[in-house]
């Protein structure tokens, strides 16, 4: 124990001096909200990968795979296909909007009021997935370290505020690479190990316990394959659909010009379908294995299934693997919830702070502001952490289905829509907002297995089936209802104010014109960036690489040397040969 203790406290020593680092790139909004549009594509790539990802993939997502095979990675599939989309269409058109915050990007396109309505509407989305991502962390750690909950997730919100009110947006983004790099390192060699164990992906899948009619495809507790079948298309446009608007264009603004955000869009797809197989095979050979984890965790009820994943690497993993797992799985979710955190306190000082309360404020007033925003959210979101782990009998996978399909998805209708449909009114987009809470509201609270079995003549559904359905209804429900009104409101198009028109056209303008930066000044922070998180990744990976004199097994100090060197290799191309400076000094200087 006393090992993973120090492997996790060196770890947060890490983070916190990359927020100290970073902290002299950011002079001004534009530099703590996105970098000041100056990240490189594999920093851009990486932090859109990252933010899909957080402790919720070891914790409710393993459990989901643990319970129902390989169903859960068609998520992660439509992750993919989206960021495809993204390579092929959005990412360029998106760093070409050339704002700050994306909600000044739906001040263009529809007005005033549809900022103020979309600023607030979109705060409860960014804090429940928060809470979600901070709640599935504590989760895991105090499973490790037999630590309270209630005290786990108090504490760990708060390293994470403090890291990313620090240093801001290129904080975020520096540390997203790095994170990116050791967390897939480390997943591939659980992954590796869980294949040795099982004797092959073949042998773990054929040793899956499926119920009658199940598979390992499709899961178990189905009786309708069909459901199942639906489930899926609506996945994939579900994450095609969130992934690819303007509220969520975030993962872009940073980008240094527009090939720079498609080749980050190319990477982060790339990453993203590479890694179905390596997150959740882990899970699959603990349930091929015949473990009960409900036995195994019977103090935690329906979500002893979310430790499919700490239970493998904790009974098959070398001594100290746990801790630098842990440390995996606490940079999984900070990415996410730092961009999070970034992203709210964006919105709400470009969108309303400074337009609504202080219009002639300085810029200095403005990143004050941000960090006071960014660290009030950060509080709000433990909150919700500590409010979701009061939900006993939810496990973390259908909270987190339910927030994005009937909460966060509706918010994605008009500014995804309103990018190809020019001839709308600026009410079109919060009304559309306005139609889709009340599509959710019915989906959530008045639609009952009942109601379902009787229109379309089935027998009971299960559990699982209805909790299917219920995405499944929402998001049909959104793309029919939401987006058909939205589509619905060009017959009320009327001309707009002449100060209006000006700002669509420089809207529609801005998309179709490419961002262009090669400056000496660009080429300098480009050298800069590199130096930088090389260094520190070449530091992670001398400090993995010496895990290997833990006592273990021979193949455990090889995992650890490889691993090592893997991360120390990737930092070393990063270096500017030209303006590298050592590990040592880099350290000497925080």
């Amino acid at each position: 124990m006393g090992i993973n203790i120090t492997i996790i406290s060196v770890y947060f020593l890490l983070l916190i001096a990359i927020g100290w680092i970073f902290r002299t790139f950011n002079t001004n909004t534009s530099d703590y909200f996105r970098a000041g549009g100056g990240a490189m594509w594999w920093m851009v790539g990486a932090t859109a990968f990252m933010t899909q990802f957080s402790a919720w993939t070891f914790t409710g997502a393993a459990g989901k795979a643990y319970l129902d095979g390989f169903s859960v990675s068609m998520i992660f599939v439509g992750n993919a296909i989206a960021y495809a989309l993204g390579y092929m269409y959005f990412a360029p058109k998106f760093r070409q909007l050339r704002v700050v915050t994306v909600m000044e990007a739906i001040r263009m396109r529809f007005g005033k009021t549809s900022e103020q309505v979309y600023t607030w509407a979109g705060m409860p989305n960014q804090l429940l997935s928060g809470g979600i991502w901070l709640s599935g962390l504590a989760l895991v750690i105090a499973a490790v370290f037999d630590i309270d909950m209630e005290a786990t997730i108090i504490i760990t919100g708060l390293i994470v505020l403090v890291m990313s009110v620090t240093g801001g947006s290129w904080a975020v983004i520096a540390s997203d690479y790095m994170q990116m790099v050791i967390i897939m390192v480390v997943c591939v060699l659980c992954a590796v190990v869980a294949m040795v164990q099982g004797d092959g992906v073949g042998n773990i899948i054929a040793n899956f316990p499926v119920s009658d009619g199940g598979s390992f495809v499709s899961g178990n507790n189905l009786n309708y394959l069909s459901i199942f079948s639906i489930w899926c298309v609506c996945i994939f446009l579900k994450q095609a659909t969130m992934l690819n608007n303007l509220t969520n264009s975030h993962r872009y603004l940073a980008a240094r010009d527009s090939i720079s955000a498609k080749k980050g869009a190319m990477l982060a797809g790339m990453l993203m379908l590479g890694g179905i197989f390596i997150w959740f095979t882990p899970s699959w050979f603990i349930a091929s294995q015949g473990i009960d984890l409900y036995s195994v965790y019977p103090e935690f009820g329906k979500k002893a299934t979310d430790y499919a994943y700490i239970y493998f690497v904790k009974e098959y993993m070398p001594a100290g693997m746990v801790g630098l797992m842990v440390a995996a799985i606490f940079a999984a979710t900070m990415s996410s919830m730092d961009t999070g955190l970034n992203k709210s306190a964006g919105i709400f000082v470009r969108s309303f702070y400074r337009p609504v309360l202080r219009p002639d404020a300085t810029e200095k007033e403005l990143l004050t502001a941000s960090k006071i925003a960014s660290t009030v959210c950060g509080l709000i979101i433990i909150c919700v952490a500590l409010f979701l782990n009061s939900l006993k009998e939810m496990d973390l996978f259908n909270i987190t289905m339910y927030v994005a399909s009937l909460i966060a998805f509706p918010t994605a209708i008009a500014p995804l829509f309103g990018m190809f449909i020019k001839k709308t009114p600026d009410w079109a987009a919060w009304s559309t907002l306005a139609v889709g809470a009340v599509v959710s509201y019915y989906v959530g609270f008045v639609l009952t297995p009942e109601d379902i079995e009787h229109w379309f003549g089935l027998n009971p559904l299960t559990g699982r089936e209805w909790a299917d359905i219920k995405v499944i209804a929402g998001i049909f429900g959104h793309i029919v209802i939401t987006a058909g009104f939205f589509v619905s409101t060009t017959l009320f198009y009327k001309p707009l104010t002449s100060g209006r028109e000006q700002e669509v056209v420089k809207f529609f303008g801005n998309l179709e014109k490419p961002v262009v930066r090669s400056s000496k000044k660009q080429g300098d922070l480009d050298k800069k960036q590199g130096n930088i998180i090389g260094n520190l990744m070449i530091l992670s990976g001398a400090l993995i690489m010496f895990m290997a004199v833990i006592p273990n097994e021979l193949w455990g100090r090889l995992l650890y040397l490889s691993g090592g060197f893997v991360i120390a290799i990737v930092g070393y191309l990063l270096r500017s040969p030209k303006q590298a400076v050592s590990p040592a000094a880099l350290v000497a200087n925080t």
